[in-house]
Protein backbone atom coordinates (compact mmCIF):
# COMPACT_ATOMS: atom_id res chain seq x y z
CA UNK A 1 0.00 0.00 0.00
CA UNK A 2 1.54 3.09 -1.17
CA UNK A 3 0.50 6.35 1.23
CA UNK A 4 2.26 9.72 1.85
CA UNK A 5 4.17 10.27 5.24
CA UNK A 6 5.47 12.91 6.75
CA UNK A 7 8.98 12.40 8.54
CA UNK A 8 10.49 15.63 11.07
CA UNK A 9 13.99 16.32 12.64
CA UNK A 10 14.88 18.82 14.58
CA UNK A 11 18.42 20.61 13.36
CA UNK A 12 21.44 21.96 15.01
CA UNK A 13 23.00 24.39 12.68
CA UNK A 14 25.63 26.66 12.67
CA UNK A 15 25.63 30.21 12.68
CA UNK A 16 26.67 30.48 9.29
CA UNK A 17 23.66 28.04 8.31
CA UNK A 18 21.34 29.56 10.34
CA UNK A 19 21.79 33.07 8.50
CA UNK A 20 21.89 31.26 5.28
CA UNK A 21 18.38 28.99 6.11
CA UNK A 22 17.03 32.69 6.96
CA UNK A 23 18.04 33.72 3.84
CA UNK A 24 16.16 31.94 1.59
CA UNK A 25 13.64 32.27 4.25
CA UNK A 26 12.93 35.97 3.38
CA UNK A 27 13.33 35.14 -0.36
CA UNK A 28 10.35 33.51 -0.14
CA UNK A 29 8.74 36.57 1.63
CA UNK A 30 9.91 39.08 -0.73
CA UNK A 31 8.51 36.78 -3.61
CA UNK A 32 5.26 36.28 -1.92
CA UNK A 33 4.47 40.25 -0.95
CA UNK A 34 6.04 41.72 -4.64
CA UNK A 35 3.54 39.22 -6.33
CA UNK A 36 0.72 39.46 -3.70
CA UNK A 37 0.91 43.25 -4.64
CA UNK A 38 1.12 43.06 -7.74
CA UNK A 39 -2.24 40.54 -7.72
CA UNK A 40 -3.62 43.58 -5.18
CA UNK A 41 -3.15 46.18 -7.70
CA UNK A 42 -4.30 44.56 -10.92
CA UNK A 43 -7.77 43.82 -8.96
CA UNK A 44 -8.02 47.68 -7.54
CA UNK A 45 -7.05 48.88 -11.03
CA UNK A 46 -9.73 46.99 -13.16
CA UNK A 47 -12.29 47.39 -10.37
CA UNK A 48 -11.63 51.57 -10.97
CA UNK A 49 -12.29 50.87 -14.68
CA UNK A 50 -15.50 48.95 -14.47
CA UNK A 51 -16.57 51.64 -12.34
CA UNK A 52 -16.09 54.26 -14.72
CA UNK A 53 -18.01 52.36 -17.33
CA UNK A 54 -14.75 50.73 -19.55
CA UNK A 55 -16.14 47.97 -21.20
CA UNK A 56 -14.43 44.45 -20.10
CA UNK A 57 -12.35 44.07 -23.22
CA UNK A 58 -10.67 47.32 -22.38
CA UNK A 59 -9.46 46.49 -18.89
CA UNK A 60 -5.90 46.13 -17.61
CA UNK A 61 -5.28 42.62 -18.84
CA UNK A 62 -5.81 40.12 -15.63
CA UNK A 63 -3.09 38.40 -13.75
CA UNK A 64 -2.71 34.66 -13.50
CA UNK A 65 -2.99 33.46 -10.34
CA UNK A 66 -1.51 30.07 -10.87
CA UNK A 67 2.13 29.18 -9.44
CA UNK A 68 3.44 28.79 -13.26
CA UNK A 69 2.23 32.07 -14.19
CA UNK A 70 3.47 33.88 -11.21
CA UNK A 71 6.64 32.21 -11.46
CA UNK A 72 6.58 33.88 -15.02
CA UNK A 73 5.92 37.15 -13.88
CA UNK A 74 8.62 36.79 -10.72
CA UNK A 75 11.40 35.60 -13.64
CA UNK A 76 11.34 38.90 -15.76
CA UNK A 77 11.36 41.18 -12.83
CA UNK A 78 13.73 39.26 -10.10
CA UNK A 79 17.02 41.14 -11.41
CA UNK A 80 15.36 44.39 -10.52
CA UNK A 81 13.30 43.44 -7.41
CA UNK A 82 15.95 41.36 -6.10
CA UNK A 83 19.40 41.52 -7.30
CA UNK A 84 20.80 39.42 -4.97
CA UNK A 85 18.54 36.26 -6.64
CA UNK A 86 21.67 34.48 -7.19
CA UNK A 87 22.47 34.09 -3.82
CA UNK A 88 19.76 31.96 -2.92
CA UNK A 89 17.59 28.55 -4.48
CA UNK A 90 15.58 29.41 -6.75
CA UNK A 91 13.17 27.22 -4.27
CA UNK A 92 13.04 29.63 -1.93
CA UNK A 93 11.36 32.18 -4.42
CA UNK A 94 8.90 29.42 -5.62
CA UNK A 95 8.01 28.59 -1.99
CA UNK A 96 6.73 31.99 -1.69
CA UNK A 97 4.76 32.14 -4.87
CA UNK A 98 3.39 28.45 -4.29
CA UNK A 99 1.92 30.18 -0.48
CA UNK A 100 0.37 32.82 -2.53
CA UNK A 101 -0.89 30.41 -5.41
CA UNK A 102 -2.94 28.25 -2.70
CA UNK A 103 -3.82 31.00 -1.05
CA UNK A 104 -5.37 33.00 -3.87
CA UNK A 105 -6.87 29.52 -5.01
CA UNK A 106 -8.52 29.14 -1.62
CA UNK A 107 -10.09 32.60 -1.45
CA UNK A 108 -11.52 32.08 -4.60
CA UNK A 109 -12.96 28.61 -3.89
CA UNK A 110 -14.78 30.19 -0.73
CA UNK A 111 -16.22 33.02 -2.32
CA UNK A 112 -17.66 30.43 -5.19
CA UNK A 113 -18.41 27.63 -2.64
CA UNK A 114 -16.43 25.40 -3.79
CA UNK A 115 -14.40 25.21 -0.57
CA UNK A 116 -16.00 23.59 2.23
CA UNK A 117 -16.23 25.43 5.90
CA UNK A 118 -15.21 28.96 6.99
CA UNK A 119 -15.36 31.52 4.72
CA UNK A 120 -11.22 32.10 3.57
CA UNK A 121 -9.84 35.62 3.65
CA UNK A 122 -7.94 37.21 0.83
CA UNK A 123 -3.71 36.59 1.21
CA UNK A 124 -2.00 39.21 3.58
CA UNK A 125 1.24 40.18 3.86
CA UNK A 126 3.91 38.45 5.45
CA UNK A 127 5.83 40.71 7.98
CA UNK A 128 9.41 39.71 9.02
CA UNK A 129 9.37 39.77 12.56
CA UNK A 130 5.71 38.18 12.63
CA UNK A 131 6.11 35.46 10.40
CA UNK A 132 7.20 31.81 10.65
CA UNK A 133 10.11 31.29 8.76
CA UNK A 134 10.23 28.23 6.29
CA UNK A 135 11.90 27.31 2.76
CA UNK A 136 10.56 24.36 0.57
CA UNK A 137 12.92 22.39 -1.38
CA UNK A 138 10.93 19.88 -4.59
CA UNK A 139 14.02 19.30 -6.58
CA UNK A 140 17.82 18.99 -6.14
CA UNK A 141 20.17 17.02 -4.23
CA UNK A 142 17.79 15.97 -1.06
CA UNK A 143 19.21 13.15 0.67
CA UNK A 144 19.93 11.69 3.99
CA UNK A 145 23.40 10.52 4.77
CA UNK A 146 24.77 7.62 5.59
CA UNK A 147 25.46 8.53 9.01
CA UNK A 148 22.04 9.06 9.73
CA UNK A 149 22.77 12.31 11.83
CA UNK A 150 23.16 14.64 8.47
CA UNK A 151 20.90 15.53 6.07
CA UNK A 152 22.06 17.43 2.55
CA UNK A 153 19.59 20.28 0.83
CA UNK A 154 20.15 22.50 -2.46
CA UNK A 155 22.04 25.41 -1.44
CA UNK A 156 22.35 24.90 1.99
CA UNK A 157 24.49 21.56 1.95
CA UNK A 158 25.04 19.48 4.97
CA UNK A 159 23.25 19.93 8.20
CA UNK A 160 23.45 18.29 11.25
CA UNK A 161 20.41 16.77 12.91
CA UNK A 162 19.56 17.00 16.71
CA UNK A 163 18.53 13.05 16.54
CA UNK A 164 18.91 9.92 14.49
CA UNK A 165 17.24 9.51 10.93
CA UNK A 166 17.46 6.15 11.45
CA UNK A 167 13.57 5.22 10.85
CA UNK A 168 14.01 7.40 7.21
CA UNK A 169 17.16 6.07 6.32
CA UNK A 170 15.87 2.27 6.56
CA UNK A 171 13.07 3.01 4.37
CA UNK A 172 15.43 4.74 1.52
CA UNK A 173 17.63 1.85 1.69
CA UNK A 174 15.06 -0.54 1.37
CA UNK A 175 13.58 1.10 -1.21
CA UNK A 176 10.40 1.23 0.16
CA UNK A 177 10.65 5.25 0.25
CA UNK A 178 11.33 8.39 -2.00
CA UNK A 179 11.29 11.80 -0.40
CA UNK A 180 9.17 13.81 -2.71
CA UNK A 181 10.36 17.46 -0.95
CA UNK A 182 12.20 18.78 2.07
CA UNK A 183 10.48 21.76 4.06
CA UNK A 184 13.28 23.49 6.84
CA UNK A 185 10.83 25.79 9.29
CA UNK A 186 11.31 27.08 12.98
CA UNK A 187 8.95 26.34 15.30
CA UNK A 188 9.15 26.87 19.21
CA UNK A 189 12.53 28.58 18.87
CA UNK A 190 14.17 25.23 16.90
CA UNK A 191 14.72 24.70 13.24
CA UNK A 192 12.99 21.35 12.08
CA UNK A 193 13.57 19.71 8.82
CA UNK A 194 10.10 17.86 7.76
CA UNK A 195 10.26 15.49 4.60
CA UNK A 196 7.52 14.80 2.92
CA UNK A 197 7.65 10.81 1.20
CA UNK A 198 5.83 8.19 -0.41
CA UNK A 199 6.13 4.83 1.26
CA UNK A 200 5.68 1.56 0.40
CA UNK A 201 3.75 -0.18 3.64
CA UNK A 202 3.23 -3.75 4.14
CA UNK A 203 -0.62 -4.87 4.46
CA UNK A 204 -0.83 -5.39 8.33
CA UNK A 205 -3.98 -6.63 10.15
CA UNK A 206 -4.87 -5.33 13.96
CA UNK A 207 -4.41 -7.71 16.87
CA UNK A 208 -7.90 -8.29 17.35
CA UNK A 209 -9.09 -7.51 13.48
CA UNK A 210 -13.17 -9.22 14.83
CA UNK A 211 -13.21 -6.68 17.73
CA UNK A 212 -15.06 -3.79 17.75
CA UNK A 213 -14.28 -0.72 20.33
CA UNK A 214 -16.09 3.09 21.13
CA UNK A 215 -14.17 5.90 21.98
CA UNK A 216 -15.84 8.67 23.41
CA UNK A 217 -13.70 11.35 24.31
CA UNK A 218 -13.38 13.92 27.03
CA UNK A 219 -12.04 16.20 29.27
CA UNK A 220 -12.12 14.43 32.62
CA UNK A 221 -10.43 11.06 30.81
CA UNK A 222 -8.90 12.25 27.11
CA UNK A 223 -10.55 8.75 26.14
CA UNK A 224 -13.06 6.78 27.85
CA UNK A 225 -13.34 3.29 26.08
CA UNK A 226 -16.02 0.82 25.64
CA UNK A 227 -14.15 -2.01 27.36
CA UNK A 228 -14.41 0.42 30.29
CA UNK A 229 -10.80 1.15 30.64
CA UNK A 230 -10.54 5.16 30.69
CA UNK A 231 -7.62 7.01 29.39
CA UNK A 232 -6.59 9.46 31.96
CA UNK A 233 -5.88 12.96 30.59
CA UNK A 234 -2.97 14.48 31.59
CA UNK A 235 -3.78 18.31 30.89
CA UNK A 236 -0.23 19.47 29.78
CA UNK A 237 -1.39 22.84 29.43
CA UNK A 238 -3.00 22.95 32.94
CA UNK A 239 0.60 21.55 34.43
CA UNK A 240 2.44 24.42 33.02
CA UNK A 241 -0.03 27.01 33.69
CA UNK A 242 2.19 28.14 36.39
CA UNK A 243 5.60 28.47 34.73
CA UNK A 244 4.06 30.25 31.77
CA UNK A 245 1.94 32.81 33.74
CA UNK A 246 5.51 33.47 35.41
CA UNK A 247 6.88 33.77 31.78
CA UNK A 248 4.14 35.93 30.78
CA UNK A 249 4.42 38.58 33.94
CA UNK A 250 8.16 38.91 32.76
CA UNK A 251 7.51 39.49 28.98
CA UNK A 252 5.50 42.23 30.08
CA UNK A 253 7.77 44.16 32.15
CA UNK A 254 10.35 44.20 29.16
CA UNK A 255 10.04 47.12 26.31
CA UNK A 256 8.44 45.34 23.63
CA UNK A 257 7.63 46.17 20.03
CA UNK A 258 5.49 49.10 19.35
CA UNK A 259 3.60 49.09 15.80
CA UNK A 260 2.00 52.50 15.98
CA UNK A 261 5.29 54.47 16.96
CA UNK A 262 7.69 51.52 15.26
CA UNK A 263 9.43 50.72 18.70
CA UNK A 264 11.32 47.83 18.03
CA UNK A 265 11.44 45.18 20.99
CA UNK A 266 14.56 44.89 23.32
CA UNK A 267 17.29 42.19 23.43
CA UNK A 268 15.61 41.03 26.66
CA UNK A 269 12.27 41.36 25.72
CA UNK A 270 13.25 39.25 23.00
CA UNK A 271 15.25 36.46 24.94
CA UNK A 272 11.90 36.38 27.04
CA UNK A 273 9.86 36.06 24.30
CA UNK A 274 11.76 33.14 23.65
CA UNK A 275 11.73 31.48 26.57
CA UNK A 276 8.18 31.58 26.24
CA UNK A 277 7.84 30.57 23.20
CA UNK A 278 10.09 27.36 24.15
CA UNK A 279 7.55 26.70 26.94
CA UNK A 280 4.51 26.27 24.97
CA UNK A 281 6.45 24.50 22.37
CA UNK A 282 7.45 22.04 24.79
CA UNK A 283 3.47 21.49 25.55
CA UNK A 284 2.34 21.05 22.45
CA UNK A 285 5.12 18.27 22.34
CA UNK A 286 4.00 16.59 25.12
CA UNK A 287 0.47 16.77 23.92
CA UNK A 288 1.55 15.47 20.63
CA UNK A 289 3.51 12.83 21.79
CA UNK A 290 0.46 11.37 24.49
CA UNK A 291 -1.90 11.39 21.53
CA UNK A 292 0.13 9.65 19.15
CA UNK A 293 0.42 6.76 21.73
CA UNK A 294 -2.97 6.50 22.12
CA UNK A 295 -3.94 5.83 18.66
CA UNK A 296 -1.21 3.75 17.33
CA UNK A 297 -2.33 1.61 20.46
CA UNK A 298 -5.71 1.53 19.53
CA UNK A 299 -5.57 1.36 15.46
CA UNK A 300 -3.09 -1.84 16.05
CA UNK A 301 -4.95 -3.70 18.84
CA UNK A 302 -8.96 -3.11 17.16
CA UNK A 303 -10.36 -3.68 13.93
CA UNK A 304 -13.35 -1.20 14.33
CA UNK A 305 -13.08 1.93 16.12
CA UNK A 306 -16.00 4.38 16.29
CA UNK A 307 -15.83 8.06 17.33
CA UNK A 308 -18.21 10.82 17.47
CA UNK A 309 -17.74 13.70 14.44
CA UNK A 310 -17.56 16.47 17.06
CA UNK A 311 -17.82 20.19 16.85
CA UNK A 312 -14.99 21.24 18.11
CA UNK A 313 -14.98 24.93 16.64
CA UNK A 314 -18.68 25.10 18.46
CA UNK A 315 -17.94 23.49 21.88
CA UNK A 316 -14.40 26.05 21.78
CA UNK A 317 -17.17 28.82 22.32
CA UNK A 318 -17.79 28.04 25.84
CA UNK A 319 -15.37 29.76 28.19
CA UNK A 320 -15.57 27.89 30.93
CA UNK A 321 -14.19 24.93 28.74
CA UNK A 322 -12.44 26.27 25.61
CA UNK A 323 -8.43 25.76 27.17
CA UNK A 324 -9.72 22.29 28.81
CA UNK A 325 -11.11 21.08 25.06
CA UNK A 326 -8.07 22.74 23.49
CA UNK A 327 -5.62 21.07 25.44
CA UNK A 328 -6.97 17.39 25.21
CA UNK A 329 -6.74 17.66 20.94
CA UNK A 330 -10.00 16.21 20.29
CA UNK A 331 -9.72 16.72 16.14
CA UNK A 332 -5.80 15.61 15.89
CA UNK A 333 -6.64 12.58 17.86
CA UNK A 334 -9.32 11.85 14.78
CA UNK A 335 -7.09 13.00 12.45
CA UNK A 336 -4.44 10.61 13.72
CA UNK A 337 -6.98 7.41 14.11
CA UNK A 338 -8.13 8.01 10.54
CA UNK A 339 -5.16 7.37 8.98
CA UNK A 340 -3.78 4.83 11.75
CA UNK A 341 -6.52 2.35 10.73
CA UNK A 342 -5.96 2.61 7.78
CA UNK A 343 -2.57 1.58 8.02
CA UNK A 344 -3.23 -1.16 10.42
CA UNK A 345 -5.66 -2.69 8.09
CA UNK A 346 -8.38 -1.41 10.30
CA UNK A 347 -11.62 0.85 9.68
CA UNK A 348 -12.74 4.45 11.69
CA UNK A 349 -16.74 4.37 11.54
CA UNK A 350 -17.73 8.39 12.55
CA UNK A 351 -20.91 8.52 14.47
CA UNK A 352 -23.46 11.56 13.49
CA UNK A 353 -22.76 14.80 15.10
CA UNK A 354 -25.52 14.86 16.58
CA UNK A 355 -26.45 11.26 17.62
CA UNK A 356 -27.41 11.40 21.29
CA UNK A 357 -24.83 8.50 22.75
CA UNK A 358 -24.69 10.38 26.08
CA UNK A 359 -28.27 10.85 26.22
CA UNK A 360 -29.42 6.98 24.82
CA UNK A 361 -29.69 3.93 27.77
CA UNK A 362 -27.29 1.26 26.32
CA UNK A 363 -29.18 -1.89 27.75
CA UNK A 364 -32.90 -0.69 26.79
CA UNK A 365 -32.36 1.88 24.32
CA UNK A 366 -34.25 5.00 25.87
CA UNK A 367 -33.12 8.17 25.13
CA UNK A 368 -33.60 11.20 27.47
CA UNK A 369 -34.45 14.38 26.13
CA UNK A 370 -31.98 16.32 28.59
CA UNK A 371 -28.84 15.75 30.49
CA UNK A 372 -27.05 18.06 32.02
CA UNK A 373 -23.39 18.22 31.96
CA UNK A 374 -22.93 17.85 35.70
CA UNK A 375 -24.40 14.57 35.49
CA UNK A 376 -21.81 12.01 35.51
CA UNK A 377 -24.04 9.21 36.03
CA UNK A 378 -26.00 8.16 33.45
CA UNK A 379 -29.64 6.68 35.47
CA UNK A 380 -31.79 5.14 33.17
CA UNK A 381 -35.47 5.47 34.42
CA UNK A 382 -36.81 2.85 32.04
CA UNK A 383 -34.79 -0.37 33.03
CA UNK A 384 -33.21 0.93 36.11
CA UNK A 385 -29.55 1.35 34.97
CA UNK A 386 -26.71 3.08 36.21
CA UNK A 387 -23.65 3.87 34.87
CA UNK A 388 -20.81 6.11 34.42
CA UNK A 389 -22.17 8.60 31.44
CA UNK A 390 -18.68 8.43 29.47
CA UNK A 391 -18.65 5.05 29.50
CA UNK A 392 -22.71 4.55 28.56
CA UNK A 393 -21.96 6.81 25.72
CA UNK A 394 -18.72 4.49 24.39
CA UNK A 395 -20.85 1.11 24.50
CA UNK A 396 -23.60 3.30 22.39
CA UNK A 397 -20.58 4.25 19.64
CA UNK A 398 -19.78 0.24 19.76
CA UNK A 399 -23.19 -1.19 19.50
CA UNK A 400 -23.46 1.84 16.44
CA UNK A 401 -20.79 -0.40 14.60
CA UNK A 402 -23.24 -2.80 13.87
CA UNK A 403 -25.59 -1.01 12.17
CA UNK A 404 -23.01 0.24 9.88
CA UNK A 405 -22.26 -2.23 6.64
CA UNK A 406 -18.68 -2.50 6.01
CA UNK A 407 -17.47 0.77 4.56
CA UNK A 408 -14.26 2.90 4.17
CA UNK A 409 -12.75 4.68 6.98
CA UNK A 410 -14.18 8.28 7.58
CA UNK A 411 -17.69 6.94 6.67
CA UNK A 412 -20.45 8.31 8.68
CA UNK A 413 -23.08 6.20 10.52
CA UNK A 414 -26.41 8.51 11.47
CA UNK A 415 -28.31 6.01 12.73
CA UNK A 416 -31.04 8.91 11.33
CA UNK A 417 -30.25 11.60 14.19
CA UNK A 418 -30.57 15.53 13.68
CA UNK A 419 -30.33 18.21 15.48
CA UNK A 420 -33.22 17.98 18.08
CA UNK A 421 -33.24 15.16 20.92
CA UNK A 422 -36.75 14.08 20.53
CA UNK A 423 -38.88 13.77 23.67
CA UNK A 424 -39.97 10.51 24.95
CA UNK A 425 -42.75 9.85 23.46
CA UNK A 426 -40.61 10.13 19.87
CA UNK A 427 -37.89 8.23 18.37
CA UNK A 428 -34.79 9.93 16.83
CA UNK A 429 -34.93 8.02 13.84
CA UNK A 430 -34.54 8.95 9.54
CA UNK A 431 -37.57 9.81 7.96
CA UNK A 432 -38.83 10.45 4.74
CA UNK A 433 -39.47 13.69 3.27
CA UNK A 434 -42.71 14.99 4.28
CA UNK A 435 -43.34 12.32 7.37
CA UNK A 436 -43.48 12.52 11.01
CA UNK A 437 -42.07 9.33 12.69
CA UNK A 438 -44.20 8.33 16.02
CA UNK A 439 -42.90 5.75 17.89
CA UNK A 440 -42.75 3.08 20.90
CA UNK A 441 -43.55 5.70 24.00
CA UNK A 442 -40.35 6.57 25.54
CA UNK A 443 -37.81 4.32 23.61
CA UNK A 444 -36.03 3.80 20.90
CA UNK A 445 -34.86 -0.08 19.63
CA UNK A 446 -31.37 -0.93 20.90
CA UNK A 447 -28.83 -1.09 18.77
CA UNK A 448 -27.97 -3.67 16.23
CA UNK A 449 -31.53 -4.01 16.17
CA UNK A 450 -35.14 -2.73 14.24
CA UNK A 451 -38.92 -2.53 15.24
CA UNK A 452 -41.83 -1.88 12.95
CA UNK A 453 -42.44 2.04 13.23
CA UNK A 454 -46.02 4.01 12.29
CA UNK A 455 -45.21 7.03 9.54
CA UNK A 456 -48.25 9.14 9.25
CA UNK A 457 -48.13 12.17 6.54
CA UNK A 458 -47.61 15.80 8.23
CA UNK A 459 -49.74 18.48 7.52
Amino acid sequence: MKTFQAYRFALDLTPRQHRNVLAHAGAARVAHNWALARVTAVIGQRAAERSYGVPDGLLTPAVSWSLAGLRKMWNAVKPQVAPWWAEVSKEAFNTGLDALARGLKNWADSRTGKRAGRATGFPRFKARRRTTPSVRFTTGAIRVEPDRKHVVLPRLGRLKLHESARKLARRLEAGTARILSATVRRDGGRWHVSFTVEVDRAERTPARPDSVIGVDVGIKHLAVLSTGDPVPNPRHLAAAQTRLRALGRALSRKTGPDRRTGQRPSQRWQRAAARLGRAHARVANLRRDTIHKLTSKLAATYGTMVIEDLNVAGMLTNRRLARHIADAGFAELRRQLAYKTSWNGGRLVVADRWYPSSKTCSACGTVKTKLALSERNYRCETCGLSIDRDRNAALNLAALAAEFDTAGSGSVAARGADQKTRARGQVAVKREPGTTLVGQAGTVPPQGRTTDHVLTKAH
